[in-house]
């Protein structure tokens, strides 16, 4: 199909309008990240080398939006609920994944990259401690190109599972916050199952991020590094803030609806946007060892919470 889109304007034309597509609500998140992924493939991304600078704005908007449609008893609640759950699944991934980067002898960072990618919020963990552990650049393309790919199959694989086990709306709001790896597809997959799944995911998610400080400064520990810097993900302040606002603020609820339907829709963008940025090149740079090491975490992570949840 590239042979036949072979004008520039054409395919800015084109990828504006399946952008536009994704903004409306015929459009569900796997379809919106599918549309992406194809997209890149057939045609190609004519806005490939500017895009990843606005997704990680544009999700961070997103999910500050969805704080509307949470109040702080909800809030306070899923995090309560996702706690011991978050601590324990951290800590099993993380020692795991140093087992088995000796075990596939993976050079170091790389193998610590995926498991704090696992362990915590994907990209955003990636990009949290990479400064200090200072990995080249085939290293840090690799972890994300893994991570995002295990992101793309769970925003499909994650319902399907869920209404096959009939998990409850709580239950499956949980078990997407705890084992998946990026925000955006924990968000994807909990909104396609329902509200209260959003709710309770995208709380219990955002919590989880927070693990990025201590880990952070275990990992200067660990590779001890001292000039390095931690990333803060400090939108999650404004999400708890618009969690605030909503509870003390009552005459908001007549724009809470809105907002999060926005917020929805931003989502939805952003997975596209994501799936655009995908290709069968960026696939096949990926390595059999780093990849099997990957979906072992995963699998562990996504078994063992969700066994964890159901009993």
């Amino acid at each position: 199909m590239k042979d036949f889109i072979q004008n520039e304007i054409t395919r800015k034309v084109f990828f504006i309008v399946l952008a536009v597509l994704c903004l409306t609500p015929f459009i569900s998140s796997p379809i919106a990240l599918a549309l992406g992924f194809a997209l890149a493939v057939f045609i190609g991304n004519p806005f490939e080398k500017h895009l990843h600078q606005y997704i990680h704005l544009l999700l961070q908007i997103s999910i500050v939006g969805l704080g509307f449609g949470l109040k702080l008893d909800e809030a306070l609640h899923a995090g309560k609920t996702g706690l011991m759950l978050t601590v324990v699944s951290i800590v099993t991934v993380m020692v795991l994944g140093y087992f088995l980067g000796k075990l596939f002898k993976l050079e170091r960072p790389l193998s610590y990259l995926l498991s704090a990618g696992t362990a915590i919020c994907g990209g955003s963990a990636i990009a949290a401690v990479s400064p200090i552990i200072k990995p080249n650049t085939k290293q840090i393309s690799l972890a994300l190109a893994i991570v995002f790919t295990l992101n793309s199959v769970a925003l499909f694989v994650y319902p399907a599972i869920g209404h096959l086990l009939n998990l409850s709306q709580e239950q499956f709001g949980l078990w997407c916050a705890v084992g998946i790896h990026d925000t955006s597809s924990v968000v994807g997959a909990a909104s396609k199952y329902g509200d209260e799944a959003l709710k309770i995911a995208t709380t219990v998610k955002l919590a989880r991020a927070l693990w990025i400080i201590p880990v952070s400064l275990i990992t200067m520990f660990i590779f001890k590094s001292k000039d390095s810097k931690i990333k803060i993900p400090w939108f999650i302040g404004y999400f708890i803030a618009a969690i605030l606002l909503n509870t003390y603020f009552p005459f908001l609820d007549r724009f809470s609806t809105s907002i999060t339907v926005l917020a929805k829709s931003g989502l939805n963008l952003t997975l596209f946007l994501i799936g655009s940025t995908l290709s069968i090149q960026t696939l096949k740079s990926i390595g059999l060892k780093p990849l099997v090491m990957a979906i072992i975490l995963w699998v562990t992570i996504s078994i063992g919470s969700l066994l964890y949840i159901i009993r």
